[in-house]
């Protein structure tokens, strides 16, 4: 009797642990709203559907007409794959290029973006040009504090006449060349054209290129000065936050974040973020969606 009590005590035990070990399923959208669209979870301040975003900049349009479905940021173009609660859009964006055959110009796509509310984020992007023939150019503006906007350039140049002087998997300036952005980006222009449209190099490289993209997604290679004409658009990140008041200005605001949680002013742009307490998990930004999670030992 005393090993099969042991043994029950042991099993019940285990039971506990296992219990209060997993992973709880915490709600992320409002009561009532769908939190996805086909692949993306959609966590509010965002939704799908009037009444379940906090305001226009955070709603997603789910299309359907995809499968699986896809969301779209409010009704633009833009393409989001994954938003997190740590104020980052991921995001697909066009990309610029102006390609040439023997003849001529075949093809120039100039890419825009313009932000109502959000900011292209300084620290996970980079602006990148690529090709052997190679001008580009970022121009947009800076959102400052207030309403306050300044303008914003910035250029990359690439050259080289032959393949065997690209290095492989570097983006040291041969080829390919990358900077980086400043902070405060909400809108842009990227603007990509040859001097000499291509002549001498259009057997590797009929195409030149330019783009933001998520810089722990990028990898330069060779074949990029070719492989990239099929290629229509990359990964991106945008930063995003609450209103425009900072955490000072928004503390006697109960409703700012919800219990459980703290504000906290964002990196890049302005407004406020909020997230739970050490030790709770959840959406902070939902009503009494911060719970306690508890670890037990033996």
């Amino acid at each position: 009797m005393r090993v099969r009590g042991m043994a029950l005590q042991l099993t019940v035990i285990g039971m506990l642990v296992a219990a209060v070990t997993a992973a709880p399923e915490f709600p992320i959208a409002k009561p009532g709203c769908s939190d996805r669209c086909g692949n993306v979870s959609i966590p509010y301040p965002f939704g799908t559907e009037p009444g379940c975003y906090l305001d226009k900049p955070f709603l997603i349009t789910c299309n359907d007409s995809f499968n699986p479905p896809k969301a779209f940021l409010t009704t633009s173009t833009i393409n989001v794959t994954e938003i997190t609660l740590e104020g980052k859009l991921h995001v697909e964006k066009y990309i610029a290029k102006d390609c040439y055959n023997a003849s001529g110009r075949t093809r120039r796509i100039k890419p825009t973006l313009k932000l109502a509310k959000f900011i292209i984020s300084d620290s996970d992007n980079i602006f990148v040009s690529i090709g052997c023939d190679t001008v580009a150019s970022l121009s947009g503006n800076l959102k400052e504090a207030g309403s306050n906007e300044t303008k914003y350039t910035v250029g990359c140049m690439s050259s080289c006449n032959s393949l065997k002087y690209v290095p492989n998997d570097t983006c040291s300036g041969i080829g390919c060349c990358q900077t980086s952005l400043a902070k405060g980006v909400d809108d842009l222009n990227i603007t990509v054209t040859s001097q000499k449209n291509h002549s001498g190099i259009l057997d590797f490289n009929p195409c030149s290129y330019a783009f933001i993209i998520e810089e722990k997604k990028f990898n330069f290679s060779r074949s990029s000065l070719l492989d990239l004409e099929n290629v229509n658009k990359l990964p991106m990140v945008i930063d995003w936050s609450i209103g425009n008041n900072s955490c000072a200005e928004v503390k006697t605001n109960t409703s700012a974040c919800q219990g459980n949680s703290t504000c906290y002013d964002p990196d890049n742009g302005n407004g406020y973020l909020c997230r739970c307490l050490d030790g709770y998990r959840g959406n902070p930004y939902l009503p009494n969606s911060c719970l306690g999670i508890f670890f037990y030992r033996l």
